[in-house]
């Protein structure tokens, strides 16, 4: 499960991760509440395997067997952080969560150590394999920039895209086979506003 902190943050990314091949669909105040429905029962029965969601769509929902929370953006507030990675490691399962923190998000990530009392260790990662990846996300977010574009316009005619289910994984099958045959262009894989991403850890959710 993704924390995003907006709307438009969960539904990029999930068109990121869709162009990449993952099976990921998002939830937010922006959809009806019959496809808030359906994205939440996908999830469920494991049709989908990432639930990408803002702190106030998912807030209530009863979402059992969450096997790893990440936090694309880091929550303002830091009690919020603590019902987010509270959904995984439940009933003695096991479990994890990751933080995605910038040289902006600083400030808020002490805050997070401040509540809780403790330090959240760097999430190991192996640099080469990270920059193999580089080529294929950027090309991934390029799609899905795009994507965002034609929903953005198809909104704004009459009548457009009526018994439509534009988040289903379907929507960008096309894209995804550029995306794993293209050769795209190099760029970083961030979140737009520059930055080195690191990652805190918090094993076992609670």
């Amino acid at each position: 499960m993704i924390f995003c902190s907006t709307c438009n943050n969960a539904q990029r990314v999930a068109l990121m991760l869709r162009n990449l091949g993952i099976t990921a669909i998002p939830l937010h105040g922006q959809m009806s509440q019959n496809k808030r429905l359906g994205a939440l029962n996908k999830f469920k029965s494991k049709s989908r395997s990432v639930l990408l969601a803002t702190d106030v769509a998912s807030r209530g929902l009863d979402i059992p067997h969450v096997d790893c929370v990440i936090n694309y953006d880091i929550p303002t507030h830091s009690k919020d952080y603590i019902h987010r990675v509270g959904r995984t490691a439940r009933a003695g399962r096991s479990g994890k969560s990751i933080t995605f923190v910038t040289q902006y998000d600083v400030e808020l990530f002490q805050r997070i150590e401040s509540l809780i009392g403790k330090k959240l260790p760097a999430f190991p990662t192996q640099e080469e394999e990270v920059m193999m990846l580089v080529e294929r996300v950027s090309e991934a977010q390029r799609f899905a920039r795009l994507e965002m574009r034609e929903q953005g316009e198809k909104r704004k005619r009459p009548k457009a895209g009526q018994g439509e289910d534009e988040d289903d994984t379907e929507q960008a099958s096309g894209v995804r086979k550029k995306v794993k045959g293209g050769s795209g262009g190099g760029g970083g894989g961030g979140r737009g506003r520059g930055g080195k991403r690191g990652g805190g850890a918090w094993r076992g959710g609670r």
